[in-house]
């Protein structure tokens, strides 16, 4: 692995899931740029770098800085052990620089570079584990540099012009399909890459407390909530009755159409893998596809999009819904304490209490 800093274990990236809507609907609009055919793939001459402006964010942390003055040999590395015609890069995206890629072979490739993170190590693993399975095709990989096949139109579930104007019902089916294909047994001999879900939400559970004492009060939050949150974190992993490889951040943007010239099929990418309680999975999807909380009924709409990913999945609903308020309320903390977000915090909190209705 290369020799810089990686973000500290724990540390959030700065495009995780638990960002919220606000990141995922910013990034939808440009996933249309980035993974579409409307793209000029003219080669960039050697050592050409340029860097999109989401990734030049990265900039403000010395472990940003030290990646970006690498990027370049990274990118020239990649180049040269793949024979490849890089394109210039795509614009969405603020831990990873990808571009599109052709190989000697004449494939048609992404290459992505990824920030070492904790979140991200076991990508490469993770995406063998699935082959076969509706995930994007890693081609090779080298330390933090990923090959993947690349996916035409490319375009994620929530912008695809066939499903735009059907039912939300219609969106979260095609999305449980890929979530149910995911749910795998791991290897015996899994690589320590890929993290334990009941090694991690522990660490969770212990900065909601902490962050509750710091900012509770000042938010108005419901102390009883945030500490049945907390306790969710704790033993939620031990309840599980099944293990399976999660994919750990399955939100709409994360799921992009593929065509082979006769059917469309859809894929996941991007995961921060784990190993654990398959109920973990689905919150993204069932927060973040169209706008549950805008409904007349948040609760009755959020109750029957879970009722219809259990039965796609197989899942337990009220597992899938403890978990759903567990990580809402870890999310609506975060944002407060490491955004300073106290209007998407209180938002959170709101939907925290309409999980709360689902997951008693």
């Amino acid at each position: 692995m290369p020799a810089y800093t990686p973000l500290p274990d724990g540390e959030r990236a700065p495009d995780s899931e638990s960002d919220g809507r606000a990141v995922a609907d910013r990034d939808r609009a440009e996933r249309l740029d980035v993974l579409s055919d409307a793209r000029d793939d003219a080669s960039l001459p050697t050592g050409a770098v340029p860097v999109p402006a989401a990734l030049g964010e990265l900039g403000g942390t010395a472990a940003g800085r030290a990646w970006l003055r690498e990027l370049p040999r990274l990118v020239d590395e990649a180049r040269t052990r793949w024979g490849l015609r890089i394109g210039a890069p795509f614009t969405a995206g603020r831990t990873a620089w990808t571009a599109p890629a052709r190989t000697r072979r004449g494939e048609d490739a992404v290459v992505k570079i990824v920030l070492p993170h904790v979140e991200a190590a076991g990508e490469a693993d993770a995406l063998e584990l699935w082959a076969g399975t509706a995930v994007a095709e890693l081609l090779d990989h080298d330390g933090w540099t990923l090959l993947l096949r690349r996916c035409r139109p490319g375009h994620a579930v929530e912008e695809d012009p066939r499903l735009r104007e059907e039912r939300v019902e219609v969106r979260l089916e095609a999305a449980a399909s890929v979530l149910a294909g995911l749910q795998v047994d791991p290897p015996g001999n899994r690589p320590p890459t890929i993290r334990d879900l009941g090694a991690v939400t522990p660490q969770l559970a212990a900065r909601l407390r902490e962050r509750t004492q710091r900012h509770g009060a000042d938010l108005g939050a419901d102390a009883g909530l945030l500490a049945a949150a907390a306790d969710l974190l704790d033993h939620l992993p031990g309840g599980a009755t099944r293990t399976t490889l999660l994919h750990g951040d399955l939100n709409p943007g994360n799921l992009i159409a593929d065509d082979d010239g006769v059917a469309r099929r859809w894929v996941a990418i991007d995961p921060k893998p784990l190993v654990g309680d398959p109920a973990y999975d689905p919150w993204p999807l069932l927060a973040q596809t169209g706008d549950p909380f805008r409904e007349p009924s948040p609760a009755s709409e959020l109750r029957a999009r879970t009722r219809l990913v259990c039965a796609v999945t197989g899942l337990d609903r009220d597992r899938v819904a403890a978990w759903a308020l567990a990580r809402t309320c870890e999310s609506a903390l975060w944002r407060a304490t490491e955004l300073g977000d106290r209007t998407g915090a209180l938002a959170e909190l709101d939907q925290a209490r309409v999980w709360s209705r689902l997951a008693g």
